[in-house]
């Protein structure tokens, strides 16, 4: 029994509270999947598509054709979609080191620290209090 090695690298991306797994595979053709998904079915907006897919558009990052395949957990659809870019630029440094400083200019290696504020006790909200009244 033969078994079939498949070289691959990974990254990691996060976002608020989605985390996302990547993995790219060299192939003949560009292909996303995404939890079992393609790209179309998974992000039906195109504007999470085109984020997912920015980081594969840079120049002079050179850049080949992969199989990405992508797990993602919690968080919603928008935050989902930039931590699967995070993760592919990750991993795209990972492989090439060459690519880090094209990818860093071009903004794609920041993780970005903003996330939901904690709920204080005797506040509605993070921040938010009951109106005062004066009787």
């Amino acid at each position: 029994m033969a078994v079939t090695k498949t070289t691959y690298v990974e990254g990691i991306g996060r976002r608020k509270t989605a985390t996302a797994r990547v993995r790219l595979t060299p192939a003949t053709k560009t292909e996303v999947v995404v939890n079992g998904k393609t790209l179309n079915d998974y992000f039906g907006n195109l504007g999470h598509q085109t984020d997912v897919m920015s980081v594969l558009k840079t120049e002079d990052a050179g850049i080949e054709d992969y199989t990405i395949t992508a797990k993602v957990l919690g968080g919603g659809i928008s935050s989902q979609a930039e931590a699967i870019r995070l993760g592919i630029a990750r991993a795209l440094v990972k492989e090439k080191a060459d690519r880090r400083g094209v990818l860093k200019t071009a903004g794609y290696l920041k993780r970005d620290p903003r996330s939901v504020e904690r709920k204080k006790p005797g506040l509605r909200k993070a921040r938010k209090r009951a109106a005062w009244s004066k009787r």
